[in-house]
């Protein structure tokens, strides 16, 4: 038994949804632990492309910058469906924290107002001086955003407040849904 956390050991794993707002609070404090993530896109031939990215958050959008001419544009082109992985770089069971983002990217172009505002959210500056680029202006490159129709929400230490560990949004949905856990 672990004395410095039982409630890892308690079985079965509770299964109760946490309040929605709650929910997408800890959602925003995972996106907010990093600015890595993993996308995934599908290939021509069904396969997926998966990309460390560099992204930034507006509420549970993210905005990322892609390489022009990249698989990844090409791919969300042709099929704007798109799952993002996201997890807290830490170890061990107690602090298991991350999310799987699943949704559409649309590609915003230069100048738009969609691209205006992304590139409010997105820190452009760093990654342009890290590359030594001028940080005079944005590139003038299309920017993608992100917009979640599923979120899968895992953290362990949900179990010692009672609730499941891995939470589902939808964004269609105004109850939170849950997976159920072992022995569950």
């Amino acid at each position: 038994m672990s004395l410095a956390h039982p409630w890892l050991e308690q079985e079965p794993w509770p299964t109760a949804a946490m309040p929605r707002d709650e929910l997408e609070k800890r959602i925003e404090r995972v996106l907010t632990l990093t600015n890595i993530a993993y996308l995934a896109t599908v290939k021509k031939d069904g396969s997926p492309i998966v990309s460390p990215v560099e992204y930034y958050i507006d509420g549970l959008q993210l905005y990322i910058l892609p390489q022009p001419k990249s698989p990844k544009i090409w791919a969300i082109r042709r099929d704007p469906r798109v799952s993002i992985a996201i997890a807290n770089p830490m170890a061990g069971w107690a602090c298991v924290m991350g999310c799987q983002i699943f949704g559409k990217a649309t590609l915003l172009d230069v100048d738009t107002p969609d691209w205006q505002h992304g590139m409010k959210i997105f820190k452009w500056q760093a990654s342009s001086s890290e590359v030594g680029r001028p940080l005079i202006e944005a590139p003038r490159v299309q920017l993608a955003r992100i917009d979640p129709e599923r979120i899968v929400f895992t953290e362990h230490l949900n179990r010692k407040y009672g609730y499941a560990p891995r939470q589902i949004w939808l964004a269609d949905q105004q109850e939170t849904q849950v997976v159920p856990g072992r022995n569950a």
